[in-house]
Order: structure tokens, then C-alpha cells, then sequence
């Protein structure tokens, strides 16, 4: 069997026509096909704006920034993420501040996120990045309640989870990225994600007044828009009027992210069947498969399953060409963050969880035999 890695990106003949179809027009860069890309990802999340950027990393700076994150400012995350979504804080300065997870979605645990802001007499804490983990959504209007009620704003960390959705007890189905809930939602189009553009994010919002201003600090805090000029020297003129960053996607990515749009609810339906064959696969073993509350459809960007045997089934696999990861490492363990106070031991659910955790093969066109394939060495691990 070939090798079989945990991700995998998917490239047909259109993306690839796609591609060099805006390599041949007069548009390398900052031009049309971004707001194409744009507006087809903002109807696909049912959002009013959609921002491309050059990645998701950048969607989650840029986000911080927006809000007005600045020294003394606290934010709350997960410890069970991508340091991006806690470093985005400290790029502006500020503070981040992880809560524990849910010991049965693995997703930021609100309650311990209220009780944090019950405590916090000196009103620092300013905003809550909860993570849709694997492609499982937080239930966002329950965290725009809190937020509400305590004043914060919240960037929905949804890299994982483009095409998920949770159904209210009204049974709209609410979508990631929507906007209704979340100030500010980042996605990613890194190789192993839904959609890719090589590299590459989105962040979406209902809010014009947030929308206009990652416009202005995607590029260098530079606008050429008549309206907002302090002065006008002529159709030349430009003023730098923020400190921004160059956080641009190219065309031909957006060419490449547009053609793979056209096949993301594909893509988030095959990922449920492949999820659905493991889940039976391993009914009745010691695996512990995702739990998932029924008013969830699970977006799975990552299959996980826990084992105490974690590091063993991790080697044996390697030695039937079957590359599963181990996905993520506690945030607050990393030295980075060990030095700002954080210490082993912080987060017992989400330090269990780690230590149990490994990420099966999952991606769109992991075909039968080779899904079988992972399948059964899996269970032949756990029946030496």
C-alpha cells in the first residue's frame, strides 16, 4: 500500500485550468478573481463579507487587530488548537487566558469560560476565540449570549470547520461563519483543509464597520478610496492611515480557492461517510470515536480517535505506511507560554485528552481500500 497520510489535498483538471487560466490574464494580483472568491465564499458561509488574506494565521492577526486588542487586554481560548489561535493575541500585546475543554465535544468548556468572566473584577478580558476542533462547531449562539452578557467580543477560530453547522431548537441550521453570533470568523485554506489555495484564509463578519477596516489593514493600513482621504492630489494619490500589514492572497490562489468552493459540500459529505465507516469499524473496542450531539453536523477536517496505547498504535502504524498525527500538543504546555506563567497540570481534561489522542487518515478522496486498509491495521494493533 502506498503511503496514506492523516490530510491530503484534493487538485483536479478545473483547479488546475483555473489556475492557469489568471496566470495568463493581466492579474497576478489585487485583482477581480479575489472579490470573486470573496463574495462566492461569503454566499457559501451566508455571510454579508468575506475578506481573503494570505493565511489563516494572518485571518486571526488581522481579526485581533480590528477589535482594538491592545496591551493589558485578555482574551480566552482553547488549550486544544493551533497556537495561532493564542498568538494572535500576543502579536497586538495582549494577554491570552486558556480554559479547560469538554470532556465530551473537546471544545472550549463555556461554563469554565463564565466563570472566568465572573472573576474578572478588573474588566480585562475582552473577547473569547472559541475553535470549531476537527470541524466540530461550537454552538455559537450560546457563546453570543455570554458574550453578551459580559461585554466581549468573539473571533470564531472555524479553520477546521468550513460547511459545519449546528440546528437551533427552531431548526434553522446555522452555519460557520455566518455572522449572526461571532463578531469575526477566520477560516484557513492550508493543504490539508477543506479548501486550499496552497495558503490562504478568509475571515467574514455581518459588521460593515469591521469589514471596511480589515480592508484597510490588509494592505500596509493603505487606502486610495476617495471618500476616505484626508487630502486628494489626484487619481495617483493614496494615504497610509493605519499601521497594516501586507496580509494580500494572490489571483490565481483565489482562482484555485474559488474552483475548490464548487466541490466543499462534496467534500464535507464524504468526510461524514468516511467518519461514519470508522465510527461502526470500531464500535465495541476500547477506541474511543467522537461523540457528536445530534443538533451538530460535524464538518471532521480531522478524524480523532483516543487509545491508551497512543504512541505504540502511532509507531505501529508508521510501520504499515499509514502516517496518522497527533493533533494538537496543549498550548499552554510550549515553553513560549510555560514562561508566561502556564504550567503543566493547568488543564487535567485537556492534558487526558492529549495523551490519548491520534488523528486517522481523513480526506475526501481516501478511497474504500485504502480506509479499509487503515481499519484493519488498526484492529489487528488492538488484538496483540
Amino acid at each position: 500500500m502506498k503511503p496514506i497520510s492523516y490530510g491530503q489535498q484534493h487538485i483536479t483538471d478545473e483547479d488546475i485550468k483555473a489556475v492557469v487560466d489568471v496566470l495568463k490574464s493581466d492579474f497576478l494580483t489585487q485583482g477581480p478573481t479575489i472579490s470573486k472568491f470573496e463574495k462566492a465564499f461569503a454566499n457559501y458561509t451566508g455571510a454579508k463579507y468575506a475578506i481573503a488574506v494570505s493565511n489563516g494565521t494572518a485571518a486571526l492577526h488581522l481579526s485581533a487587530m480590528t477589535l482594538n486588542v491592545k496591551p493589558g487586554d485578555k482574551a480566552i481560548t482553547s488549550p486544544i488548537t493551533f497556537a495561532a489561535s493564542a498568538n494572535c493575541i500576543r502579536y497586538c500585546g495582549g494577554t491570552i487566558l486558556f480554559a479547560d475543554i469538554d470532556n465530551s465535544s473537546y471544545l472550549l468548556d463555556l461554563n469554565r469560560v463564565e466563570d472566568l468572566l465572573k472573576n474578572d473584577e478588573k474588566k480585562e478580558i475582552k473577547g473569547i476565540i472559541p475553535v470549531d476542533f476537527a470541524g466540530y462547531p461550537v454552538i455559537a449562539s450560546d457563546y453570543k449570549l455570554i458574550a453578551d452578557k459580559y461585554g466581549v467580543w468573539i473571533i470564531e477560530d472555524a479553520c477546521h470547520a468550513p460547511g459545519a453547522n449546528f440546528i437551533k431548537a427552531d431548526g434553522k441550521y446555522e452555519y460557520c461563519g455566518n455572522g449572526n453570533f461571532s463578531d469575526l470568523t477566520v477560516f484557513s485554506f492550508h493543504p490539508v483543509k477543506h479548501i486550499t489555495t496552497g495558503e490562504g484564509g478568509m475571515i467574514t463578519t455581518n459588521n460593515e464597520i469591521l469589514y471596511k477596516k480589515l480592508l484597510l489593514l490588509r494592505t500596509h493600513g493603505i487606502t486610495k478610496e476617495p471618500e476616505l482621504l484626508h487630502e486628494n492630489h489626484g487619481g495617483w494619490y493614496y494615504e497610509m492611515q493605519e499601521l497594516g500589514y501586507n496580509y494580500r492572497i494572490t489571483d490565481f490562489q483565489a482562482a484555485l480557492g474559488l474552483s475548490q468552493l464548487k466541490r466543499a459540500e462534496w467534500s464535507v459529505n464524504r468526510r461524514n461517510e468516511i467518519a461514519t465507516n470508522y465510527n461502526k469499524a470500531f464500535k465495541d473496542t476500547e477506541i474511543l470515536t467522537p461523540n457528536v450531539a445530534k443538533n451538530v453536523n460535524h464538518g471532521y477536517h480531522l478524524y480523532i480517535i483516543q487509545i491508551e496505547k497512543r504512541l505504540e498504535l502511532y509507531n505501529y502504524l508508521r510501520t504499515k505506511n499509514i502516517f496518522a498525527q497527533v493533533l494538537y500538543i496543549p498550548v499552554h504546555t510550549f515553553p513560549y507560554y510555560q514562561n508566561l506563567g502556564w504550567k503543566n497540570g493547568d488543564f487535567p481534561i485537556a492534558e487526558k485528552f492529549y495523551s490519548r489522542c491520534l488523528s486517522l487518515p481523513m480526506y475526501p478522496t481516501l478511497t474504500s481500500e485504502e480506509q479499509d486498509y487503515v481499519i484493519h491495521a488498526v484492529l489487528d494493533f488492538i488484538k496483540k
